[in-house]
């Protein structure tokens, strides 16, 4: 590759890495075009699966401060831009690995923090943002009519009072 086309590429890979919300690496070793191309069908949308030369990308790593991956790009090293939610990425990379035992994955970047093929494992294991907000939704209706119902007794039970009172006057008239 001449000097001009590795610094485009170089270039190319630092402003994936800046856009990206992480960064996760695997080895493809023993994937066929049809693995990759399924693997990159399950990412559609969320994430982009690339495959660069280590060198170039660890160049563009350190150039954005995401010293953290560099040595982890060796061997066949395939990167996935994660520009959606990562959780939903890192799902779809562990189920296409339990399938494909070829892929293995190996590390990763979110927020600048480094992350271990365990974090990854345990991020993907995570339920997904919605289902997350709609739980932490359910808690706080929950609160609010549990509150709304200790304001209501005091008057409720007043009211109560005030009608058995009512009827014990009646009864005795």
């Amino acid at each position: 590759m001449a000097r001009p086309e590795k610094d485009a590429a170089v270039a190319q890979l630092a402003d994936k890495f800046r856009e990206a919300n992480a960064v996760l690496l695997t080895e493809y070793r023993g994937l066929s075009v049809a693995d990759l191309k399924e693997l990159r069908r399950s990412l559609a949308g969320n994430a982009e699966y690339t495959v660069a030369k280590n060198t170039l990308a660890s160049i563009a790593a350190r150039r954005v401060g995401l010293d953290a991956i560099v040595d982890d790009l060796k061997g066949p090293t395939a990167l996935t831009f994660v520009t959606g939610e990562p959780v939903e990425a890192a799902k779809a990379l562990r189920d296409f690995a339990k399938d494909n035992k070829n892929l293995i994955i190996k590390s990763g970047v979110m927020d600048g923090n480094a992350l271990t093929a365990d974090e990854i494992d345990r991020l993907a294991s995570l339920e997904s943002r919605e289902v997350l907000l709609a739980k932490a939704a359910g808690a706080m209706k929950a609160s609010l009519s549990k509150a709304a119902y200790l304001f209501a007794a005091p008057a409720s039970n007043a009211v109560r009072t005030v009608d058995a009172l009512r009827e014990k006057q009646e009864a005795a008239a």
